[in-house]
């Protein structure tokens, strides 16, 4: 498909990380969907945990977009795509609206996608406008939808809100606080670190979005009949097609946790899998399950520390591990994936809790945050498939524990630019190659196939 495709569409970008973004997303996304509407939702920027929210809201699978990381082209592909069979697009921005090189206003004003800004206006009157129309004049030619506060505590503050804006045509609306009753007050969409609580862990994860969606409903935005979104439609073309990826993994069986202790997997990434010629088979450590019949493994990460017990407990799993290991066949783990197959971690609280033992070291789970951010493989990390791939495997890191491990060394994912300040090491041991680095695969595809031994 080549011809341009129009669609609604809003990103919900805010001036800070915590406004709300998130919760305005799904309960737009849960509301429309209520109304028989078909809904797509990007996430901007590397995210695992928010998409499992939209994805139950929309009923669809949700993809990052990140001018740098996935880049503009596979932005467009995947927008075009989504336009061809929604109704409605919704993105989902992160951090502040400028924030970063590749902030979510260079994506709305690249891809022409009208932004709505979310503030917390609970504790705001007047600034309250001169925020907004900060944000909106802040970068020219920039798309712009309106405004919609959040956490406002009642009518008359909604009403000081709204006579704060110079356009009173920016207005779209006032959301109070939202909170589940569950014997006692909690957060609508509850954190712990990493982020959000995935929403499959949650047995009322629905009734929580129906909850959000009801209250949007009441506003001016969830009061807009269909065709009155047509004022945000978006002409979405496709990029040229590119060249087609050898089938570097064609006829191998690759095996892939995913869980409640694996849960951090991008769809995208199972997708470059397969176009690569793999036949992916998904497992769960966590329910009993043992290794597939496969040529290699990926352990995705997660949160293997809050069901260390019930892995270990799996030692069939363990000692199937440990001849997949013994036989040479690669594993690649990042993240948490890593840390399942160290020998123990230790908590926060103190607690040590044994893990897999099958990669030498330990872990810490510590209160702050040890690492953010974008990083890369450069091709000269991957020896046998330096020659045939120029561009660098591009991903993230995101995580509260460290890792000391006697394993080798054999690469570095570095900072945009080849910073080498916060650079995430890769290991080695026997045939795992394990990292904090979570890669996007689509990226480099020939580079993460060699991570599967097909280099």
């Amino acid at each position: 498909m080549s011809s341009a495709v129009r669609c609604p569409a809003l990103v919900v970008a805010a001036p800070a990380s915590g406004q709300g973004k998130t919760t305005v997303v799904a309960a737009l996304a849960r509301l429309h969907a209520r109304r028989g509407r078909r809904v797509r939702v990007f996430k901007c920027g590397p995210d695992h945990l928010d998409p499992h929210w939209h994805e139950l809201a929309s009923g669809a699978p949700v993809h990052p977009l990140d001018l740098w990381m996935t880049g503009e082209q596979d932005c467009r592909r995947r927008l075009h795509q989504a336009a061809a069979e929604a109704d409605l697009i919704l993105v989902e921005g992160v951090m502040g609206l400028f924030d970063g090189e590749s902030s979510v206003a260079e994506l709305a004003r690249r891809l022409g996608l009208p932004v709505l800004a979310v503030i917390d206006a609970s504790a705001m009157g007047g600034t309250f406008g001169a925020l907004a129309l900060g944000l909106r004049s802040y970068w020219p030619r920039l798309p712009w939808a309106g405004v919609l506060a959040n956490r406002v505590a009642g009518q008359r503050h909604a009403d000081m809100l709204q006579a704060g804006l110079r356009d009173a045509g920016d207005w779209l609306g006032a959301l109070p606080p939202i909170h589940i009753d569950s014997g006692r007050r909690s957060s609508l969409l509850p954190e712990r670190h990493l982020g959000l609580v995935a929403a499959r862990e949650l047995p009322d994860a629905l009734a929580r979005l129906d909850a959000a969606a009801d209250a949007l409903a009441q506003t001016p935005l969830g009061r807009m009949a269909p065709g009155d979104w047509q004022r945000w439609a978006v002409s979405f073309t496709a990029p040229p097609a590119g060249s087609p990826q050898p089938a570097r993994l064609a006829g191998r069986r690759v095996a892939v946790a995913h869980d409640e202790a694996f849960c951090l997997v991008y769809e995208a990434n199972l997708e470059t899998l397969r176009a690569l010629g793999a036949r992916v088979q998904c497992f769960s450590p966590l329910r009993g399950e043992t290794l597939p019949a496969c040529d290699a493994l990926w352990l995705p990460g997660g949160y293997p520390e809050l069901h260390a017990e019930a892995l270990t407990a799996n030692t069939a799993l363990r000692e199937q591990l440990r001849a997949h290991i013994e036989a040479g066949r690669p594993i690649w783990a990042e993240g948490g994936g890593m840390l399942a197959l160290l020998q123990s971690i230790i908590l926060q609280d103190g607690r040590v809790m044994p893990l897999w033992g099958l990669l030498p070291g330990k872990a810490t789970l510590h209160h702050r945050l040890q690492a953010l951010g974008p990083r890369e493989l450069p091709p000269a990390s991957f020896s046998s498939a330096e020659g045939e791939a120029q561009a660098p495997l591009r991903g993230h890191t995101f995580h509260y524990s460290s890792v000391d491990s006697p394993a080798a060394v054999v690469a570095q994912a570095l900072r945009p630019g080849s910073d080498p300040h916060g650079a995430e090491q890769v290991l080695r041991h026997g045939s795992i190659h394990a990292s904090f680095f979570h890669p996007w695969f689509a990226s480099a595809p020939q580079l993460a196939a060699w991570l599967l031994g097909g280099g």
